[in-house]
């Protein structure tokens, strides 16, 4: 829910000289929306390189791309940029369009399609590493969050399958979000990567007013983009089972159904559209539990309300495995049934919110910045 405009206060100085500063860099960056997690993993790329030339396929209306000197495809001009389905095959050529001839010393991509694929300088001069989010999903899983499981790709995805391994040959070195996603890479690509886990502001999570850490918590919270395999329903059953009210925060295409499904709750469901960073580290104190039934590489929002000591009730998959510690910052469910969740929320009491908040200390900023320095220095030289 943090968008590039409002994502936190600008980083420290670095003390001497910036990473690759003797070195041409590149970042790479597919689609550039103001509300991501994978642009602030760009952005804190950045922050180690910002002597970079910064290029991505497009940028999204209402993101700043003159502030940050981002480098627009020629797909920015086409209206093939409101849909990424339909943009999908074409996303290699822009990268090859984008292409300088005189090349870089360094590539860094920031990759969830095709950005690993850009090549910008033969690979015997050219160090190309690449940080993975996932390989595409709408071209290697497209069941695993519904959106890309339609009939449109079917026909060319083993095509962009091979396309994707083939125009991929010249990265030296991969990292991934995630134990998840390295494992991804490695069935896909047949590559290996490195695990950084992306960062997470868990300071300013971490730094609730004293008034709201002595307020009581009193309901569950979901958080997140309103889209089916997020699961939200699954919410709103498990808290009518458990019979505590449930805040949902967010936005997205299913508000209409989830609210719906609100009015028929026997418990009260209340929504809070789009909310801000205070608000929504307000709604993370304030909760007796988030509720994360959903199936995500990594997932930056139970860090979150982890660095706020609310424990979390998620599926036992995904970057959860990586993320909540098993009976000591929350509970892992292996079913979809809202019984087994409410059951989870009533074991809830034993748990210290002191524990929670150290273990997000781990995925903080500095613990990003310092993995990825050292990665970068070691695979760039």
């Amino acid at each position: 829910m943090t968008s590039v405009e409002d994502a936190g206060p600008a980083p420290a100085p670095r003390v001497g000289p910036p990473l690759l500063a003797g070195s041409s860099v590149a970042l790479v960056h597919e689609w550039f929306s103001a509300a991501g997690g994978s642009e602030n993993v760009f952005l804190a790329i950045v922050d180690l390189v910002p002597h970079a030339d910064r290029f991505v396929l497009w940028a999204e209306s209402d993101v700043p791309r003159d502030r940050l000197r981002l480098r627009e495809s020629w797909l920015a001009r086409t209206p093939l940029r409101r849909s990424k389905a339909l943009a999908l095959p074409f996303l290699p050529l822009a990268w090859r369009a984008a292409a300088r001839p005189a090349g870089y010393d360094v590539v860094i991509s920031s990759s969830h399609a095709f950005g690993h694929t850009a090549r910008f300088g033969p690979p015997e001069r050219t160090r190309h590493l690449s940080y993975v989010h996932s390989p595409a999903r709408y071209v290697w899983s497209p069941d695993f969050d519904g959106r890309g499981a339609g009939r449109l790709l079917s026909g060319p995805r083993r095509a962009l399958q091979a396309v994707d391994v083939r125009l991929s040959r010249h990265v030296h070195a991969y990292a991934a979000n995630s134990r998840e996603v390295q494992a991804r890479i490695r069935r896909y690509w047949g590559r290996d990567a490195v695990v950084i886990h992306p960062p997470v502001d868990v300071d300013f999570f971490a730094a609730a007013p004293p008034a709201q850490r002595d307020q009581a918590r009193e309901y569950l919270l979901g958080v997140g983009r309103w889209i089916p395999y997020k699961n939200f329903d699954l919410m709103i059953a498990t808290a009518a089972e458990a019979g505590l009210p449930l805040v949902l925060a967010g936005g997205g295409p299913e508000e209409a159904r989830l609210r719906r499904l609100a009015a028929r709750a026997p418990v009260p469901v209340t929504f809070e559209s789009r909310p801000g960073r205070e608000r929504l580290r307000e709604l993370y104190w304030g909760a007796r539990a988030l509720l994360f039934p959903a199936h995500e590489d990594f997932g930056i929002i139970p860090v979150e309300a982890q660095a706020c000591g609310t424990p979390v009730v998620g599926l036992r998959a995904g970057g959860l495995l990586e993320t909540v510690v098993e009976g000591e910052t929350g509970f892992l469910v292996a079913s979809r049934e809202p019984t087994r969740h409410a059951a989870a929320l009533r074991r809830l009491d034993g748990l210290n919110p002191d524990r929670a908040r150290l273990h997000a200390a781990g995925f903080g900023r500095d613990s990003f910045a310092a993995r990825m320095a050292e990665w970068v220095a070691h695979e760039s030289g």
